[in-house]
């Protein structure tokens, strides 16, 4: 992390989701207080407001087995413009969600930017779920779960094309940390990607810090800096209710606090993107609130 600008950039939309109310997320994290938290640890914070997203209702839905994709598309095209631009700028990208499949267009856009360097991104994507699906195993046809499929090139063709090269990021240095639902259909996809993958027992039995040091280590190598992905259902859902997917058996709020923060000390993060706070299902804006945490984490926030 070496800019000294942060340029906060919403998407609120929840066209990938199953469950409305995650296109709240990104006001329930300013709400919260991100500009402000951001703006103590000495970052200069402009706030670009939200990419334009189409309501639902005023969509077609189209595919079953992959809705709402044209219009999702066309969201992470505005996204990725907007995320390249800002990267362009020497600016730190904070993208706020939204439902996880806006990952597609945030990884584009920082994809074309490290291209236009003649650099490659690492990526570390930390979810309860692969997000490995595709229209032809996804259970639900939620687009929510088939971004990180598009970014390795195995989703849905329009989403993968995005930045302009397949696979946008190389799987070897791509690694998912925290994963504990996959679909039976998605395993071997998700085995057949050639990324890494740390699973919650991985955690269970090597400890965070290993797990997050060798992920760091596999998204950096031959790479100029690291996009983080972090899905807030990674957590355990005593710790954050407000996701429309929770699964029991997550992160803790110390391993969670953890990840951000050896993520942060690697100096290696160029981007960040923290996604599926949904306000409708949350206590208290508990889950805005602890997202907020978490970003600082990443961005230099230490107990002394």
């Amino acid at each position: 992390m070496k800019a000294s600008t942060i340029a906060i950039l919403g998407v609120p939309m929840d066209l990938g989701a199953g469950r409305r109310g995650v296109d709240m997320g990104p006001s329930a994290i300013r709400v919260a207080g991100i500009q402000f938290r951001l703006i103590e640890l000495g970052y200069k914070v402009e706030d670009c407001g939200n990419v334009a997203v189409q309501l639902p209702e005023n969509s077609r839905e189209g595919s079953k087995r992959a809705r709402f994709l044209a219009e999702i598309t066309a969201t992470c095209e505005r996204l990725r413009d907007q995320v390249a631009t800002i990267a362009g700028q020497k600016k730190f990208p904070v993208i706020l969600g939204g439902d996880h499949s806006i990952g597609a267009g945030t990884v584009a856009g920082m994809a074309v930017h490290m291209r236009s360097k003649n650099a490659k991104l690492g990526l570390i994507w930390v979810d309860a779920h692969a997000d490995m699906n595709t229209p032809a195993t996804s259970p639900s046809g939620n687009v929510h779960g088939m971004p990180l499929a598009s970014i390795l090139g195995m989703g849905p063709n329009s989403l993968t094309k995005l930045s302009g090269v397949v696979p946008m990021v190389n799987p070897k240095n791509t690694v998912l940390v925290g994963i504990r639902d996959v679909d039976i259909h998605e395993r071997p996809q998700v085995k057949r990607s050639g990324m890494r993958t740390f699973t919650m027992r991985d955690i269970d039995e090597r400890g965070m810090t290993a797990v997050m040091k060798d992920a760091i280590a596999y998204a950096s190598e031959g790479t100029a800096g690291i996009h983080l992905s972090f899905d807030m259902d990674s957590l355990d859902p005593s710790e954050a209710p407000g996701v429309g997917t929770p699964v029991r058996g997550g992160l803790s709020y110390r391993e969670a606090h953890l990840a951000m923060e050896v993520a942060g000390d690697s100096g290696s993060l160029v981007s960040l993107e923290i996604v599926e706070v949904n306000p409708v299902l949350d206590e208290r804006n508990r889950t805005a609130l602890l997202a907020v945490e978490l970003v600082t984490s990443a961005l230099g926030k230490r107990i002394l």
